[in-house]
């Protein structure tokens, strides 16, 4: 399973995380988050990044001019979408982007079935909660086009693994306090992960 590591605030982690083995990195630009990052920092970051590493800035409740804006800027290689946005908004994005499904209910998960997207649990504050969804919705289904997000951790990462998920996304299960890194948990979570 590739592994994204979301909510990297600083270099160490961003570093700790590509040396451990992460596929992707996530970078969030929404000023209510706790994990919020200012685009120039992320900029800096991804200048001394290493390659074969997809850095990820996650948007909510932007304009499509305001995300190629940051993405343009950063240098990123993928818009994270986390909020319901119509077709124009994707029409006018300049970069690649990846949908989030915030799901309520077994039915939200069916959205985009064409696409690579990202289901996470519904939660007021668009994310970073640690709640979970519920695994029970993915049984008897194809998964391999869904990143699963909400409330992994090194302790429940191995439980998803029988689901055939294309990845998995995780922010909040791996940290000693909001956008602070736990290396410790975070080697253990993508050794997890990606053990076969």
């Amino acid at each position: 399973m590739r592994v994204k590591i979301c909510g990297i605030t600083n270099l160490d982690d961003a570093k700790i995380a590509c040396d451990f083995g992460a596929d992707a990195l996530g970078f969030v630009t929404y000023s209510k988050s706790p994990r919020f990052i200012n685009p120039e920092d992320i900029k800096k970051i991804i200048k001394k990044l290493p390659p074969f590493v997809v850095k990820t800035v996650l948007f909510v409740n932007e304009t499509s001019e305001y995300v190629n804006e940051i993405m343009e800027l950063t240098k990123a290689d993928l818009a994270q979408i986390h909020f319901e946005a119509d077709e124009k908004f994707y029409e006018r994005l300049n970069c690649k982007y990846i949908k989030v499904i915030r799901a309520k209910e077994k039915n939200d998960i069916d959205k985009f079935n064409n696409e690579y997207r990202i289901v996470d649990a519904f939660v007021p504050e668009f994310g970073g909660s640690g709640k979970r969804v519920a695994l029970e919705w993915f049984e008897k289904r194809d998964n391999s086009k869904i990143i699963l997000a909400g409330g992994l951790t090194p302790e429940n990462v191995e439980e998803v693994k029988s689901y055939g998920f294309y990845g998995v996304d995780v922010s909040s299960g791996i940290e000693n306090a909001p956008g602070k890194k736990d290396k410790y948990k975070l080697r253990k979570f993508i050794e997890l992960a990606k053990k076969i």
